[in-house]
């Protein structure tokens, strides 16, 4: 199993700065994509940004040229780091990793969601 931990959010104010973390622990072989989610309230979860394990990099557009996730594969940890923060960023956001498994010569893939974390942009 992996646990994943996300750490960051909090209140900000409008056009501040926050940074997310995700990261994960337990018995893996290798983390593919990881992504950030976020859900705000009556809206459905949305796909924020995403990173491929070679870097490749894809963003909402909501969010393009003021977030910019990045890794560290050493550490199994991934980062969403928010700049020029809007009221409409406000929202619970959660990491999701897709995790190679390896069992003598099998391999699968699991997915796994963080707990979440509130990000709230007011003044």
């Amino acid at each position: 199993q992996v646990q994943l931990v996300e750490s960051g959010g909090g209140l900000v104010q409008p056009g501040g700065s926050q940074r997310l973390s995700c990261a994960a622990s337990g018995r893996l072989f290798s983390i593919n994509a990881m992504a950030w989610y976020r859900q705000a309230p009556g809206k459905q979860r949305e796909l924020v940004a995403r990173i491929t394990v070679a870097g490749e990099t894809y963003y909402a557009d909501s969010v393009k040229g003021r977030f910019t996730i990045s890794r560290d594969n050493a550490k199994n940890t991934v980062y969403l780091q928010m700049n020029n923060l809007k009221p409409e960023d406000t929202a619970v956001y959660s990491c999701n990793l897709d995790v190679t498994h390896r069992i003598g010569t099998n391999y699968y893939i699991n997915v796994y969601w963080g707990q979440g974390t509130q990000v709230t942009v007011s003044s």
